[in-house]
């Protein structure tokens, strides 16, 4: 038998719009792949926050519109920075075969990234020495980086073409490079440009493509999905009705709130400093915030500072709602098996080939392997559940993995 070739990429769809569409569409002829592989985060995200719906409605709107195999991202990777979200990703599309990884970006050309990539080897010391004396005059990781990185491609008198890292999807794709060598993965990296909204533009415009922030914001201002439906393939658009007939709310801090201000007041300063990501005495600020705000922006509002993000605080406060400590997080530094939400039939053919040769075990039921990343997605989702106001627990062992007989 032929093997398959199959390229990888990394999603959060949240939720899947028609930009992702064209990300699977444009890598599956770019890379010349007959499967496409996403590695997907769970129900809560890179940006600190729940996802819009859960996973298994998103596996479900990836396998209707191009995707062959979806696999879970650990909780413990899918909710870290950069650097840490790229090194899951990436080791679980290794782990699962793939001949490439295929990004979108700003910049849509991999000749950029390469260049960088050599740079910053080059110049590793003084880099490094540049980011911690920018973050030493206060301000936030990200920015120190960028600086750091602007101020060497500047000095640099090659004239070589370098990735603008000061746009998103571009400093993505750059983790995803730099994780890939630093595994020594025989992937090739490919790229294709962003088209339509940038990745936090917020209105949805006259196009047919629009982001998943602008999607959300739509939603929650207007409380319907109406204005939305352009910028959704018609079995997503489907699927979200049928999610809001389903539940009283889409995923969103908003709705978590009350469950997340009654942990922080339960827990206090003292318990709040163990968890991940809480540092330099921000627990105490998170305590007062919740003591006098009842609404998650009056919250955030307080709390944000020049040297915490907004993302790097949700990152915390989403640790702080699942109890994600940072004695747990030592305990987990690498992916240890590839988690099957769904695949369609050529995926499925694809798994029977290949499985023999990945790295990793494939999990498919959650109550014959046990690991304590896995353990952390199951108490995770049943976090979610129940901050969208859902009684029903343990839907990770219930839930087999979602097939489609043919990819639309």
């Amino acid at each position: 038998m032929s093997i398959l070739k199959a390229t990888g990429i990394v999603v959060e769809y949240n939720p899947f719009h028609n930009g992702h569409k064209l990300h699977a569409t444009e890598a599956r002829k770019t890379t010349n792949a007959q499967i496409i592989i996403a590695v997907m985060s769970g129900n809560f995200l890179q940006r600190g926050e729940p996802a819009f719906v859960d996973k298994w409605a998103r596996t479900e709107m990836a396998l209707q519109n191009g995707i062959d195999i979806v696999f879970e991202l650990p909780y413990a990777f899918a909710t870290a920075h950069a650097p840490t979200f790229a090194e899951g990703a990436i080791k679980i599309l290794d782990a699962a075969c793939c001949d490439f990884y295929c990004f979108g970006s700003e910049d849509g050309h991999i000749q950029p990234f390469e260049n960088s990539m050599a740079l910053l080897d080059n110049q590793h010391t003084q880099y490094e020495r540049k980011i911690k004396e920018a973050v030493q005059h206060g301000i936030s990781y990200p920015q120190a980086v960028n600086a750091a990185y602007k101020d060497t491609v500047q000095t640099d008198n090659t004239n070589r073409p370098y990735v603008d890292l000061s746009k998103p999807n571009n400093i993505l794709g750059f983790h995803y490079m730099q994780a890939a060598k630093q595994i020594n993965s025989n992937m090739q990296a490919a790229t294709i440009q962003r088209m339509g909204a940038a990745y936090h533009d917020e209105e949805l415009k006259d196009q047919r493509i629009a982001s998943a922030t602008g999607i959300r914001k739509s939603y929650f201002e207007t409380n319907t999905l109406h204005d939305t439906q352009n910028f959704l393939p018609g079995s997503v658009y489907q699927l979200l009705k049928a999610w809001q007939g389903d539940h009283s709310a889409f995923g969103s801090w908003k709705s978590f709130y009350p469950l997340l201000r009654l942990i922080i007041l339960r827990d206090g300063p003292k318990r709040l400093a163990h968890v991940a990501d809480v540092t330099e005495g921000i627990e105490n600020l998170f305590y007062r915030a919740a003591v006098n705000h009842d609404t998650f922006d009056g919250f955030m509002h307080t709390v944000k500072s020049k040297r915490y993000t907004w993302t790097r605080i949700q990152r915390m406060l989403t640790h702080i709602f699942t109890g994600y400590s940072y004695n747990t997080r030592s305990k987990i530094n690498t992916p240890t098996y590839l988690r099957l939400l769904g695949m369609t039939q050529a995926g499925r053919l694809y798994l029977n080939k290949q499985k023999k040769n990945f790295k990793l075990p494939i999990v498919s039921k959650v109550s014959s392997f046990s690991d304590p990343s896995l353990d952390i997605d199951i108490h995770a989702a049943n976090l979610y559940a129940l901050g969208l106001g859902k009684s029903e627990m343990n839907v990770d062992y219930k839930n087999i993995p979602i097939f489609i007989r043919e990819s639309q």
